[in-house]
């Protein structure tokens, strides 16, 4: 049996394939107030105004292409169950060709439900139009976790982090919790490895190796290591 290499990405994998992240200077919060786009409340005072910034972002994400750093993930699917657990909401971990990925913020090519959320579907075309609803006759939203709703798939992220042989992070500033939590649900004494060019605070963790690389350099040289 192939041992367990759990990964945890930020939006730091996704920058370096041109995607604009939130929290950078440039980011998009810089252009966007967060309560106008993405939260429940600016759902109901504006879904056309939400409605574009998503479609907006996902035209973006269409037009981006998955680089060296998740390539490098499929690579090392020859030695290890690879399990990857992302921040992220683009698809370019699935278009590199990842088969286990699992979506903590949701994921920008598809909608839902804005009353039932088990009504997901993929989006026809690149958009989300005002007026196009789901079977039970809702406005269809992006399917998306915004601020200030639960993050459904946590439970099955900390479950999935449990069974770590091997950690790795990736491109996360280790801010946004929960999701930052994952690391101390994986077993003490397996390796860990953090690659992220910036200075990540972070404390108390045993076996953690820090590779200070963007993720298109550190990754694939880590990966050099762990297929030999």
């Amino acid at each position: 049996m192939k041992p367990t290499l759990v990964v945890f990405t930020g939006a730091g994998i996704s920058a370096e394939s041109g995607i604009q992240t939130f929290r950078d200077s440039g980011g998009l919060w810089e252009k966007y107030n967060i309560n106008d786009v993405a939260t429940p409340q600016a759902w109901e005072k504006n879904q056309k105004l939400v409605l574009e910034f998503y479609n907006d972002r996902r035209k973006q994400v269409m037009e981006a292409k998955p680089n060296k750093a998740h390539y490098a993930l499929v690579d090392l699917e020859e030695k290890y169950n690879v399990q990857i657990i992302t921040q992220n909401i683009d698809d370019l971990h699935e278009r590199a060709g990842s088969k286990n990925v699992l979506h903590l913020h949701g994921e920008i090519v598809k909608s839902r439900s804005s009353v039932d959320v088990s009504l997901v579907y993929n989006i026809n075309g690149d958009e989300i139009k005002l007026g196009e609803k789901c079977e039970l006759g809702s406005q269809l939203r992006p399917h998306i976790v915004w601020f200030g709703e639960m993050v459904p798939e946590m439970e099955t992220a900390y479950s999935i982090s449990e069974k770590a042989d091997i950690f790795i992070v990736i491109g996360t500033s280790m801010a946004v919790y929960p999701a930052a939590g994952l690391i101390d649900y994986t077993p003490t004494n397996i390796p860990k490895y953090l690659i992220d060019p910036s200075e990540v605070k972070i404390a108390g963790i045993n076996n953690l190796t820090v590779i200070k690389e963007k993720a298109s350099i550190g990754l694939p040289m880590l990966t050099l290591e762990l297929l030999k």
